[in-house]
């Protein structure tokens, strides 16, 4: 487990650099689950020293066990998906470091509830994910796009970085109905900032 991790830790500073916090969490009869922060602070020094720059916040520990599907009779320890979760916000509009503890909720889901965390689930944590925030639930993302996949010996699968994507409860309940691929093109079509902390829902008329 922990050379898992140690391999997940590398890959996240080699795409992202220095993380400039983190925070753990343990749930009962569960691993620990850290939350790394990641600042881009961009070129402007204005906006509380991050310059309207981009903040993540990527979860340690989710990948140190396969997820296994609830339907086995039997857990493999070796294989099965591995992921960590990857969130993205601009810095400076919201209190978003508040989100450490439902990304760590979610990132033991696997753990707690047995289930398979995968691109195209909603996960909801039933609360604003930050204070003030629209949204509850979030977009399981495709991988591959900031963090690639980090391959581990056979027989064990690799471990993707999923992005999430903050949903309102209206955008939550169209994708139910519609779907994650329609749901993402009405955001593509209306030029949507995902990474708005304090955004709108978009339009789904």
């Amino acid at each position: 487990m922990e050379d898992v991790l140690a391999l997940v830790e590398a890959r996240l500073r080699m795409a992202l650099g220095e993380p400039d916090a983190r925070a753990s969490v343990t749930f009962l009869g569960t691993n620990r689950i850290e939350v790394l922060r990641f600042a881009d602070r961009g070129g402007d020094e204005g906006n509380g020293g991050y310059g309207g720059g981009i903040v993540r916040y990527v979860t340690l520990g989710m990948s140190a066990q396969p997820m296994t599907d609830p339907t086995a009779a039997l857990a493999d320890p070796v294989k099965g998906p591995r992921a960590e979760l990857v969130l993205s916000v601009r810095a400076g509009l919201a209190d978003t470091d508040k989100v450490l503890r439902p990304l760590a909720v979610l990132a033991a889901s696997p753990q707690v509830e047995g289930v398979v965390v995968a691109p195209g689930a909603s996960l909801d944590v039933g609360e604003p994910l930050w204070p003030g925030a629209p949204f509850t639930s979030v977009l399981v993302a495709e991988p591959g796009g900031l963090v690639e996949d980090l391959e581990l010996d056979a027989p064990r699968d690799p471990v993707r970085f999923l992005p999430l994507l903050p949903m309102t409860p209206n955008e939550a309940a169209w994708k139910r109905v519609h779907g994650a691929q329609a749901l993402e093109e009405r955001w593509l079509t209306g030029g949507t900032d995902l990474r708005d902390p304090l955004r709108r829902s978009a339009a789904l008329d």
